[in-house]
């Protein structure tokens, strides 16, 4: 079991591609992509959301990552559901269904967190532009274009 958790916490030093791609300096880890998700989410999420769900799947939604990598659109994403499937079923077999319900994005809560995902992305470019001479415009209007709640999408004008 501790070897498993050690595994978990690697992806704490694991850097976000599309960050790094984009040439932006000290990137972000996906760990901290997703404490970015469950934070948003404490302070975004409806009252008629189970939020102890909502939490749950920012944070394991990316934790797949560790063994398969943080794959964005640049690379060959053609086997990544069932590499993810497959990775959280040998890490975290007891958190599959949460993921799952994640991937399908069928439930209120999934759609929620998928949204949120977008947030943490287009406010963590607009942090980046803020702070690094960098422009990473294609971030940002990936995320709008991803987010269909009114109240979330306010926060990238």
């Amino acid at each position: 079991m501790r070897d498993k958790l050690l595994e978990m916490l690697e992806l704490k030093q694991l850097p976000r591609t599309g960050w790094v791609r984009s040439g932006v300096e000290n990137p972000e880890s996906v760990a901290a992509h997703s404490w970015g998700m469950a934070v948003l989410a404490l302070r975004l999420a409806p009252k008629d959301l189970d939020l102890v769900k909502i939490l749950s799947l920012c944070l394991i939604h990316d934790l797949p990552e560790v063994r398969v990598g943080d794959l964005t659109p640049h690379d060959d994403i053609s086997n990544k559901a069932e590499s993810e499937h497959k990775a959280m079923s040998e890490m975290a077999p007891q958190w599959l269904p949460l993921f799952e319900e994640y991937e399908a994005g069928d439930t209120a809560e999934a759609k929620f967190v998928k949204q949120i995902d977008k947030l943490d992305m287009g406010l963590q470019a607009m942090l980046y532009q803020n702070k690094q001479d960098i422009t990473l415009d294609e971030f940002i209007e990936s995320a709008k274009s991803n987010i269909s709640d009114k109240n979330l999408l306010g926060f990238l004008d």
